[in-house]
């Protein structure tokens, strides 16, 4: 099978979306299909990235809110010809903007089934835009629906999240299907690398958050979180993995608490780095109040870190509560009294340790594609007899 992935944001750049194209992908080759991916190129730049097999690159322009982010210009003469050269048996968008919009027409253009991941809350990102947010937010609501519902069928990573899409208007068929881990790359993860390379003491605990450094992840409620945890448990670290149009401002703010040697920012990481960040932690903080399912959460269960969580849209499918983490109400002292419990009660910590480990192993990421290609399969086959029997008539 041959199967095009069309997308708005794509590598270097990081993010769940990314990761998830990444996985998914992987996944898809070692069980013989081929992918091919329509996304951004590196704004204003040549890099390894643009020379990838199997992947097309887009003229691409740094995002006036987060230069880090390139927004592609879905403009391409040769699409008709190098989808028809590929010969693609499906079309699956992770965006209903730019990349999704051309992706939905390359489907139209041969009659290909479209499958449309839900990965965000998109209304939520409003404040990236500059336009007024109360219109933005129903703008993003009205595409984003309009393009669920052109689609054969849309993926969301969790439950809560299948509830949002019907409720703002799918009537499109909606199945749920987490984004799995790859468990083997956190086989050989080095738990001493963190420690070693931002100089932090054996003595002091480590509180990890992995993530976008923006608004809609609620950083700043971390930060104010982990302000109270410091007054019981001054021997301890924040390490944010990630960077964000918040970065600056987080730096501010943790002077300006008087606990600038207490968090460390690592800024972007490759990922082999990544997976040494959530090995040598202790334990896994986020804040988010907006994710779809929360990726990072189960790469952290992977390595043994019970989770503090707030109890949001995707995060609870991937956190049991009381069993592998705590899923709290959005208040900052009851954030912070979960993690001081975890700090503080090493019989309780090593229980949820050992089941974080365990329950990680039930997101593996070759059944989630799998099932994802089976979904595939059925639409292929549908269209096609839903072709056959156009001609006949």
């Amino acid at each position: 099978m041959k199967i095009g992935i069309f997308t708005d944001s794509f590598r270097p750049y990081t993010s769940g979306v990314v990761r998830s194209i990444e996985l998914f992908s992987s996944e898809y080759v070692k069980m013989g299909h081929q992918v091919y991916v329509f996304g951004p190129g590196a704004p204003f730049t040549r890099s390894k990235y643009e020379t990838e097999d199997g992947v097309y690159r887009f003229f691409s322009i740094p995002a006036p809110t987060f230069s880090e982010y390139a927004i592609p210009i879905p403009v391409s003469p040769q699409l008709r010809s190098t989808v028809k050269k590929i010969g693609l048996d499906v079309v699956h968008a992770h965006s209903p903007f730019l990349m999704g919009r051309l992706g939905a027409r390359a489907s139209k253009i041969f009659r290909l089934p479209l499958i449309f991941t839900f990965h965000t809350l998109y209304e939520q990102y409003v404040h990236y835009m500059p336009l007024a947010r109360d219109t933005s937010r129903k703008v993003v609501q009205f595409i984003a629906r309009d393009f669920c519902n052109r689609s054969d069928l849309v993926i969301t990573p969790s439950s809560p999240v299948k509830k949002y899409v019907k409720r703002i208007g799918v009537k499109t068929d909606v199945k749920v299907l987490p984004t799995g881990i790859d468990l083997s790359e956190f086989e050989n993860a080095d738990p001493l690398w963190l420690r070693k390379n931002y100089t932090i003491s054996d003595s002091e605990k480590i509180l990890l958050f992995v993530g976008r450094l923006g608004k809609e992840k609620n950083v700043v409620f971390l930060l104010n979180a982990f302000k109270k945890v410091l007054e019981n448990h001054p021997l301890t670290k924040l390490v944010m993995v990630g960077s964000g149009p918040m970065k600056n401002d987080l730096v501010k703010m943790t002077r300006s608490l008087n606990m600038e040697d207490r968090v460390v920012f690592t800024g972007l990481l490759p990922r082999n780095k990544v997976v040494h960040c959530y090995a040598g932690a202790d334990i896994f903080a986020f804040p988010s109040v907006t994710e779809t399912q929360g990726l990072v959460l189960g790469e952290a269960k992977a390595c043994g870190l019970p989770v503090v969580a707030i109890n949001a849209f995707g995060t609870p499918d991937m956190v049991r509560k009381g069993e592998d983490g705590f899923l709290c109400s959005p208040s900052v002292n009851e954030f912070a009294n979960k993690l001081s419990l975890l700090l503080q009660n090493e019989e309780l910590y090593m229980r949820m340790s050992e089941k974080a480990r365990q329950n990680s192993i039930l997101l593996s990421s070759t059944h989630c594609a799998r099932s994802m290609v089976k979904e595939y399969e059925r639409l292929i086959s549908e269209k096609n007899r839903r072709s056959r029997t156009k001609k006949e008539a």
